[in-house]
């Protein structure tokens, strides 16, 4: 355990520090499995991930020493494995709540769990459970920020954004990771209180085109809905033409 000086009670007091890692929620994973005695709130932090992931196999690319990349240990076992996404609410919520001071009004919560200046995706935010029977026995939420990066690649410069492009100015990577981490347990105690009702409506208050007339892409077609709610299973409602329609992760894509 590295001691440190996060005024948390416990997400991020044990702080383990790598250089170089393939993968934070890989490497946390694999503490977990071969039953190292880890506290909850264990916090993996990486200067450089040379294989992030996201969300459904998709990847994670971020400047080494410029950005946050890191995973975090929780044990939900009061939360139903139905009931998974009001921790992804929760998550969400609390990043979003922690770089907004930095950032202003524009930022927000792209569905499911992207965090979003304007219409640049800034953060994103990959949570793998490690389940028992239908309760959730460990959950690993791996965050990655961009932070400090200053340029992307020429296919995600339309796409990707960085605090650094928004100030104009540095951020000190380990004190934005301890406002993190305070709002995390924050929105992680709330939960556990069962004050998920409050999340959930911050949630809906911050995400990304909610209300809003937009196209989206749904099997290869576009179509033109506005955002009127998420389930607590995650699930998008868009009204369309057509009424109403429900969408899981990944079968609609933002344009």
């Amino acid at each position: 355990m590295q001691n440190n000086t996060f005024s948390t009670i416990f997400v991020g007091q044990n702080l383990i520090k790598l250089s170089s890692v393939d993968s934070t929620n890989n490497f946390l994973k694999s503490l977990v499995s071969k039953s190292e005695p880890l506290p909850e709130g264990t916090v993996i932090m990486a200067e450089n991930q040379f294989a992030g992931r996201g969300q459904v196999e998709s990847t994670w690319q971020a400047e080494p020493g410029k950005n946050l990349t890191f995973s975090l240990l929780l044990r939900p076992a009061f939360l139903d494995l139905s009931a998974q996404f009001k921790l992804n609410m929760a998550i969400s919520v609390a990043i979003q709540q922690a770089v907004i001071p930095l950032t202003g009004v524009g930022l927000s919560i792209k569905w499911p769990n992207d965090i979003y200046f304007q219409n640049k995706k800034i953060g994103g935010i990959l949570i793998e459970n490690i389940v028992a029977g239908s309760r959730i026995k460990a959950c690993i939420i791996g965050i990655g920020i961009n932070v400090n990066q200053q340029k992307f690649d020429e296919k995600l410069q339309n796409r990707a954004g960085s605090i650094y492009q928004i100030l104009h100015n540095d951020v000190n990577l380990l004190s934005l990771l301890t406002q993190i981490c305070s709002r995390i347990e924050v929105a992680y105690l709330k939960l556990r209180a069962g004050n998920y009702n409050n999340l959930r409506q911050q949630y809906l208050d911050c995400l990304y085109l909610n209300g809003v007339k937009a196209n989206y892409r749904q099997n290869g077609e576009i179509i033109e809905g506005k955002i009127t709610g998420v389930g607590d299973n995650g699930i998008l409602s868009l009204e369309t033409n057509a009424g109403i329609k429900t969408y899981n992760f990944k079968e609609i894509e933002f344009i």
